[in-house]
């Protein structure tokens, strides 16, 4: 990601969920940062000053209300985006009433919750900055959805183009297949994953060809794209 990129706070206790929010927000060209509690939120705030923060309402100990209440308490304008279990009209209505920009149900559509959050960046002119990502010999350019190594074009299909994606927004971080899976074939598939290996043994074959090798298997645990052994 660019430098410039707007900054996102991501605050949730349940770690697919924040997984699969950081992984969204980053393909679409955006830095994250997360938080597991509201204490840990506010405190991220405190450092990091994001440009927005996407927040759950049922956590323990300070709940995203409570949250939300004291950064607007403080002073602290920043765009908050609800994402809870929580759907009762009144539940919306507090987290609009009480400071909240906007109020997303879970179950969620990443691709709705991505184009909120860049809704509200345009409107406070933080606009999303395209984006280059890169690994190695490896460059994927989204805006012109190529990829290439060493300069030369690498034919991908959709499925590839979207796990080589997530693989390189997440580079050196290890992957494993129930995360893979809710990315590339949705939140809520529910099928065999062995559809996970098929296909990084489909990116080996077009990218691991050269030196260094970029595809890592983590016995056990998942896959990892880095430049290292």
């Amino acid at each position: 990601m660019t430098d410039s990129s707007p900054l996102i706070l991501v605050v949730d206790d349940e770690e697919n969920i924040r997984f699969l929010v950081e992984s969204g927000l980053g393909l679409a060209g955006l830095e994250t940062i997360s938080a597991t509690n509201g204490r840990e939120a506010l405190a991220a705030v405190a450092e990091h000053r994001p440009q927005l923060i996407v927040l759950d309402v049922m956590m323990p100990e300070l709940d995203g209300f409570d949250v939300l209440r004291r950064l607007r308490e403080s002073g602290d304008r920043t765009p908050v985006i609800f994402l809870t279990a929580r759907d009762a009209t009144e539940d919306r209505v507090k987290g609009l009433t009480s400071g909240g920009d906007d109020y997303m149900a879970k179950p969620f559509a990443i691709a709705e919750l991505v184009a909120r959050v860049q809704l509200r960046l345009a409107q406070t002119g933080h606009a999303t900055k395209d984006s280059i990502l890169r690994c190695a010999h490896l460059e994927l350019d989204d805006e012109a959805h190529r990829v290439t190594s060493d300069g030369t074009t690498i034919d991908l299909s959709p499925t590839e183009y979207k796990l080589l994606h997530l693989l390189m927004s997440n580079v050196g971080r290890v992957l494993t297949r129930a995360q893979i899976l809710q990315h590339v074939w949705d939140y809520d598939f529910d099928g065999d994953s062995s559809v996970v290996d098929t296909y990084v043994s489909y990116l080996r074959r077009k990218l691991d060809a050269g030196e260094p090798k970029l595809l890592h298997t983590i016995r056990g645990v998942g896959f990892c794209l880095r430049a290292e052994q």
